[in-house]
């Protein structure tokens, strides 16, 4: 067959006997090889000009045993011309299309958070706390710090000044250990900070339970007094011990001891049958950040997903927080998001921020909120309408303090009298008149 472009040549030397309709065939005419070169050499202009070229680019390396294959699709539509940028471009840039083939560097698009409050900015409940074991955050707002069966260890949490220098963030969230050393685990101890969960109906879009199920990457800056590997879980379906609970844990490593270091966890998507995330408001998607695990926390391989068991809580551990006195672990910048890649944190205002948090959990005072004052007579009940700034998760438990008389200056004593839907509080006395306010008032709604 005539070999009338590079495409048609074969790979066989033996087999390629006519180049454009010329013999070159063994025993051919001299006047053969004159044209069959002037042949080729048309053939490698028109690869040199794009008008006729090969569907797949082969790069070899320079041992000819691996290479690189740039390939056209199989079908197409169009003629189209890339063209290539002049330099290398920065770090982490990637190559972007101005629409019509001409590529240059562009910074790369960093993806939405998954998280609320990954820079520890919001702390409504307070900055500094006494770790206990009831798992509800204690200063900055969706992470809880949790220690059981820590033996004479005490640690305390806080929101912390100390941050990786040059990366926006303002606060971290610190864990302590106090002056004793546990250097030995109780079996069933348990140190960790915990997010308190992403809403079901924030997660369909991960397809878990299908074979579409998406991975997810979590990224954080984190430093700590102990070096060593600790563990992070991921936890689906409201709740440790939940019927239905799957898990899966990763683990990352601290080399150097009170050193900011950028750490990067992938999970894969869980694509197991029948364990799709409920499309409601529970806590549905929960991270656990593992600073301590005694041996049957880490007894079971947990690395593929899979029907969750204490034993995976934290395989893989190997650092122990309370091990070391008066150690310290902080971690802020905490990303999730969908996707095998991290992309940079995603800084947000404080107010943005905020009002993300109050639908989990509101602080507020008669300073900075409306209707917290209203008027009574003698004999008859006194009733505060409070709006919520944001629908909230669920309905809150409240709580409230700081009574006053504000025209007398006659402290009265308030009962709570009933809660209408999730937005609206209301409050009682009687035996007064005059114009009262509430002082604080608190509505707790996490997960």
């Amino acid at each position: 067959m005539a070999k009338d472009k590079l495409t048609q040549y074969d790979s066989t030397a033996s087999n390629n006997t006519d180049v454009g309709g010329i013999s070159v065939a063994e025993g051919m005419l001299p006047s053969g090889v004159n044209n069959a070169i002037r042949e080729q050499m048309s053939h490698l202009a028109d690869f040199a000009a794009g008008t006729s070229g090969v569907d797949v680019l082969k790069l070899q390396d320079d041992t000819d045993t691996n290479s690189i294959k740039l390939q056209a699709p199989s079908s197409v539509t169009a003629n189209t011309t890339f063209t290539l940028p002049d330099g290398d471009g920065s770090a982490d840039q990637v190559l972007k299309t101005d629409g019509s083939g001409q590529l240059g560097f562009a910074d790369r698009h960093a993806n939405p958070t998954m998280l609320i409050n990954g820079s520890f900015t919001v702390a409504q409940r307070g900055t500094s706390a006494a770790v206990g074991a009831t798992g509800k955050p204690l200063t900055v707002d969706r992470f809880g710090v949790v220690a059981v069966n820590n033996g004479s260890s005490t640690l305390t949490e806080s929101q912390d000044s100390t941050v990786p220098t040059g990366q926006g963030f303002a606060n971290s969230l610190k864990v302590v250990n106090g002056a004793t050393a546990v250097s030995t685990l109780h079996n069933d101890a348990q140190i960790y900070i915990r997010y308190h969960g992403i809403e079901g109906q924030d997660a369909q879009h991960l397809a878990f339970g299908t074979s579409s199920a998406k991975k997810t990457t979590l990224s954080f800056w984190v430093r700590s007094g102990v070096t060593g590997d600790y563990a992070v879980l991921m936890y689906t379906n409201n709740g440790i011990g939940g019927a239905s609970a799957r898990s899966q844990t990763k683990t990352y490593t601290i080399s150097s001891a009170d050193t900011w270091e950028y750490k990067t966890i992938t999970f894969d998507g869980d694509g197991a049958s029948g364990n799709a995330l409920a499309n409601n408001a529970t806590a549905e998607l929960q991270l656990y950040f593992s600073l301590a695990a005694g041996a049957n926390l880490i007894s079971a391989d947990g690395t593929s997903w899979g029907a969750y068991s204490s034993g995976k809580f934290a395989f893989g551990q190997t650092a122990n927080l309370i091990g070391t006195a008066n150690a310290a672990f902080h971690i802020t910048g905490v990303k999730l998001e969908v996707g095998s890649t991290a992309t940079d944190f995603v800084h947000e205002s404080f107010g943005d921020t905020l009002l993300k948090c109050f639908r989990y959990y509101e602080a507020a005072d008669s300073g900075n909120t409306v209707g917290f004052v209203g008027n009574v007579t003698a004999g008859h009940n006194y009733h505060v309408a409070y709006k919520h700034a944001v629908e909230m998760n669920h309905t809150p438990d409240y709580t409230y303090g700081n009574l006053a008389n504000a025209h007398f200056g006659t402290t009265v004593t308030f009962q709570l009298s009933g809660v209408n839907g999730t937005n609206l509080y209301q409050a009682a006395t009687s035996t007064q008149s005059g114009a009262y306010y509430l002082g604080t008032i608190t509505a707790d709604a996490e997960l």
